[in-house]
């Protein structure tokens, strides 16, 4: 017996060692797996209901005094946030200006900036039963038309300090049937109402919770627009089931309701609502909201409000370790970041200036039915996609043809998965428990996003437009994206968008629009190649006044190159990749180039000196 068990433990030993050696990181996938499985169960089954705005209110009941949001000077428990929310519902449903009381299903745009009274406004929308639609707060003119018209919007709600962008547009809007509020004090021009003086009459009492019911968890709960490959934004529909996954996202990267999280995204974003705001919600924690980011106040905010969470984006952790050393910035209560788009070197000096915080980089996409986890924490990657993270998040990548722009197929019209290490087009299967919920509008913006046909007949993969790898031992890693479109400053830009906004200056003949990477810089600064009318010339500060007048600042070209003529495929399309691959060094390439300035608003020559500025770190883009 004595043998016997000898034996038994030698072999326990070896397969130990085996799976150390072969599967070392088998033990944190299972964790994590289990996590998670247990953490959609818990939010599946909570009894406060089936909604949002249900489950919220049940939070305030249960601990109104709890602390839920901090922002500036104000304190604000979920039980002031309840009545806050339920005044803007009452408010609403007793309405009665033109199109009467809001009702359940109606769409109501937010153009409304990182504020209390966005998330007053969006959870007192929900315990209508309405949709709201979060409009970017840099949109103007065409674009914000384009939005409202796509999400089908019944009304506009907009801030005070927003209310200019809105005003020249307001006979458009009344001919649309859009009802107008301000998120703020009057006195109100005619046809536009102050909601705040709505409020004032309106009771704090519950709104009738079957209102905010959803006949199906499927159903849109709410709009997050997103700029595609096909140009301006679409409004991605957001299911009552997504949102109320959401709720767990803090507790899964190992966040609880003892945290104080701190929110800089914009809110009109999912990064910083749906994981922001309603993962927060989803553990009962505290909310530091901030306008804006700041670099240069971020650890006093952490030691101020007692800051224990941080969600990133990559950018922001680069604008953090460009700051000058400072005494201190080790001392503070920070243990976790969480975000994306983070780079390796930016990731590693973070740690090294800023002290063991522990990273959890993540990947998914707002329309998206994919996405990734760094539980490990390794270095650079966005996840992990073994083989039990696939059983509940399936993925494949397949060979892409960057100049054809499509996934390759084989004789047979298949497409063809990569092998480790080799980079691949990141799609995903749509399936009942993988849904795409794709667009408002057409079908074709939805179809748009799909590949058909992709391993057998009849199969159908969402497209995430994003290139990636997955190395021997699991790891997945973001490469860059496909197509048209090109992220700066956290933002995705559409070439095709601000193609047409410049377009519309009559001296340009001919406009071609790519990013390329610039160094020291994550994502890809918008570069155009140009072609002036005969007998013009470039006018920097013009062009300069047309952009800053037509594009929201991340979509502003930062170079440009001026071309006798551009060159096209034999199918007539640009080149945008060989564009992108030359860069914008003055001392490789032969054409003028220039350097969108804001100091001097317009764009001047990027002269060699001016290229080093910009390379050093000492000229900033």
């Amino acid at each position: 017996m004595y043998l016997a068990g000898a034996a038994a433990a030698a072999a326990a030993a070896a397969l130990l060692w085996l799976q150390r050696l072969l599967w070392p990181h088998l033990w944190a996938d299972a964790r994590f797996l289990l996590r998670a499985l247990l953490c959609r169960r818990r939010v599946l089954r909570d009894a406060a209901g089936s909604s949002l705005a249900q489950r919220f209110a049940g939070l305030a009941r249960a601990a109104p005094e709890r602390l839920f949001l901090r922002f500036e000077g104000q304190r604000v428990s979920y039980g002031q946030a309840a009545r806050a929310s339920r005044r803007v519902a009452n408010a609403l449903r007793a309405w009665r200006g033109p199109g009467g009381p809001l009702r359940p299903g109606q769409t109501v745009a937010l153009l409304v900036g990182n504020e209390p009274g966005f998330v007053w406004a969006w959870l007192g929308l929900a315990m209508l039963g309405a949709v709201p639609a979060f409009l970017g707060t840099a949109l103007r003119r065409g674009a914000l038309l384009h939005c409202l018209r796509g999400c089908g919007a019944r009304a506009l709600l907009v801030a005070r300090d927003l209310y200019e962008a809105v005003e020249p547009l307001l006979p458009t809007l009344q001919e649309l049937g859009i009802v107008v509020w301000v998120l703020g004090p009057g006195p109100c021009p005619p046809g536009v109402t102050s909601l705040q003086e709505l409020m004032e009459e309106a009771s704090e009492e519950p709104v009738p919770s079957d209102l905010s019911t959803p006949k199906d968890m499927m159903d849109t709960c709410l709009y997050i627009f997103t700029s595609g490959t096909t140009g301006l934004p679409k409004a991605a529909c957001i299911s009552h089931l997504k949102c109320i996954m959401c709720l767990g996202f803090y507790r899964l990267v190992g966040a609880s309701s003892k945290d104080v999280i701190y929110v800089a995204l914009p809110l009109y974003h999912m990064s910083g609502s749906l994981l922001g705001i309603v993962g927060c919600i989803g553990i009962g924690a505290t909310c530091v909201l901030k306008r804006k980011f700041s670099a240069s106040q971020f650890w006093g905010d952490c030691e101020h409000y007692g800051v224990t969470v941080f969600q990133y984006i990559g950018e922001l952790c680069r604008y953090l370790v460009n700051q000058p050393k400072g005494e201190g910035q080790r001392e503070h209560g920070l243990r976790l970041a969480v975000g994306s788009g983070l780079r390796p070197d930016v990731w590693r000096e973070f740690l090294r200036r800023f002290g063991n915080v522990r990273i959890v980089e993540t990947y998914g996409m707002t329309e998206g039915n994919v996405t990734f986890f760094n539980y490990t924490s390794t270095l650079g990657a966005v996840g992990r996609g073994s083989f039990l993270y696939r059983l509940f998040c399936p993925f494949e990548l397949v060979r892409y043809d960057v100049l054809q722009g499509a996934p390759v197929r084989d004789a047979a019209g298949w497409c063809q998965r990569v092998g480790p290490g080799e980079t691949g087009l990141l799609i995903a299967p749509v399936t009942p428990k993988n849904p795409f919920l794709g667009y408002a509008g057409g079908r074709e913006l939805s179809e748009h996003k799909l590949l058909r046909g992709v391993f057998a007949v009849g199969d159908a993969y969402f497209n995430t437009g994003d290139l990636m790898a997955q190395d021997a031992a699991d790891f997945v890693y973001f490469r860059d994206r496909t197509g048209d479109t090109y992220r700066w400053k956290g933002e995705n830009v559409a070439t095709t968008e601000v193609a047409e906004a410049l377009a519309a200056l009559d001296s340009l003949q001919e406009v071609n629009v790519y990013g390329v990477a610039v160094p020291g810089y994550e994502g890809r600064a918008g570069m155009a190649a140009i072609v002036l009318r005969p007998g013009c010339e470039l006018d920097g500060a013009q062009l300069y006044s047309h952009v800053v007048e037509f594009l929201p600042p991340y979509a502003r070209p930062r170079f440009l190159r001026v071309q006798d003529h551009l060159e096209t495929t034999q199918t007539f399309k640009q080149h945008k990749v060989r564009l992108a691959s030359e860069g914008c060094d003055p001392t490789r390439l032969p054409d003028p180039l220039y350097l969108l300035d804001d100091a001097s608003e317009a764009y001047v020559p990027l002269t060699t000196r001016l290229w080093e500025g910009v390379v050093s770190g000492a000229v900033r883009i």
